[in-house]
């Protein structure tokens, strides 16, 4: 009837409904960023009201799942979900993109905007503070799932993981460190450092964008590598490169910025 802690992915099963750590963790980003959005947005200068940050999180939440759930389905397996379309909606089962959860924030992000007559760029600078908290916590939760470990090492720290040869590195905690990292990083910028409006979230792209391309070589990796024009790299590694490119951009267009330009 009641079982807590059935399996490493399912944290709590009442009358046949499991409830996953992912679910859990994700809920926990959720609230995090309803609280703590209100409390950054001095820093750029806004004072919206909370009825207005629920609004923009919701679509953020749309955002996250739609986006992170499609570019696993499109990006990484395709064909497989091609055949079975039906598990396209099963997110319970695991399976999500950071690569497509930053296009549709982005996408919400954008509408919010406009609806709010916004700063994009501000509204970004704010975002990506809970956005990089809420990586940590998804990284987190392949960890205790034991999944998307790292390669065989020899260094003292390797870990044992279920189905995995020899003792492997902990790139779900490499991951989380890395995301803590730009969290304290955008975090002191935001709040030291008011112009020009948008370089926090630029920041954080290039920042997350070339950490994740370097973490991918220590990632086991359970795609096939993609050659293009010569140069083999891996998936995510591929992914990311828009990544570092679309936050020089952002910095870019920036520094083009002042405070009173406002991007609709």
């Amino acid at each position: 009837m009641f079982s807590l802690f059935p399996s490493r992915a399912i944290a709590i099963s009442v009358l046949g409904f499991d409830v996953h750590w992912y679910g859990i963790l994700y809920l926990i980003s959720f609230v995090l960023a309803y609280f703590l959005v209100p409390r950054l947005q001095k820093y750029r200068g806004l004072s919206l009201t909370k009825d207005q940050w629920g609004d923009i999180l919701t679509w953020s939440v749309i955002g996250v799942l739609v986006g992170g759930r499609l570019g696993y389905v499109l990006l990484y397996d395709p064909r497989y979900f091609l055949s079975h379309p039906l598990e396209i909606f099963a997110v319970w089962q695991g399976g999500m993109a950071s690569h497509g959860g930053f296009l549709g924030v982005m996408l919400a992000l954008l509408y919010m905007s406009r609806k709010h007559k916004i700063s994009l760029l501000v509204l970004a600078d704010i975002a990506v503070i809970p956005v990089a908290i809420g990586l940590a916590l998804g990284r987190f939760g392949n960890f205790i799932n034991q999944e998307l470990y790292g390669t065989v090492t020899t260094l003292p720290w390797g870990m044992a993981f279920p189905g995995a040869e020899g003792l492997r590195h902990p790139t779900q905690l490499y991951a989380v460190a890395k995301d803590l990292f730009i969290t304290g990083v955008c975090l002191w910028h935001l709040r030291n450092v008011k112009l020009p409006l948008g370089q926090t979230a630029g920041i954080f792209l290039m920042l997350y964008g070339v950490l994740r391309f370097l973490l991918e070589f220590v990632r086991e990796n359970t795609h096939s590598m993609v050659d293009i024009v010569g140069l083999e790299l891996s998936r995510g590694q591929w992914y990311s490169l828009p990544i570092v490119v679309g936050g020089i951009a952002i910095l870019m267009l920036a520094g083009r910025q002042n405070d009173k330009i406002r991007i609709y």
